[in-house]
């Protein structure tokens, strides 16, 4: 075989392997078996069941909803669109009035407007 169909047949061998691994890896299936909201914290594991509720951060990490009237002005600053200043605004608000318990309450905030109660309201829920 010449130097091209060795390069040829390298480069093939190289696209079947790429293949088989991303057949194979990473699993489509959910890590935990359980909603969302069941997931839980054990020994700094996420698990179903038992355990702490996740912490702001840590909801972030696993992809869970912040509760809007606990999370802290730095958790709030890590949602795309937020940023430090609304974070501070939001927080303040909150802390003003007591807890959020309407969507309209956290639009009246100054800076929040359409686009960011959007954001919130995807990335964060009233409890």
């Amino acid at each position: 075989m010449n130097r091209t169909g060795s390069l040829a047949a390298a480069a093939l061998g190289l696209m079947a392997l790429g293949g088989v691994a991303r057949w194979g890896w990473p699993s489509s299936s959910p890590a935990l078996d359980c909603e969302p909201s069941a997931v839980r914290i054990r020994e700094g594991v996420a698990v179903c069941g038992e355990g702490a509720s996740p912490t702001g951060a840590q909801a972030l990490a696993l992809g869970l909803k912040l509760d809007l009237n606990t999370a802290t002005e730095e958790e709030l600053a890590r949602l795309p669109g937020v940023g430090r200043s609304l974070a501070r605004k939001l927080v303040e608000a909150r802390e003003a009035q007591g807890r959020f318990s309407s969507w309209a309450e956290v639009d009246a905030v100054s800076g929040v407007g359409a686009a960011r109660l959007e954001t919130l309201q995807a990335a964060t829920e009233l409890r």
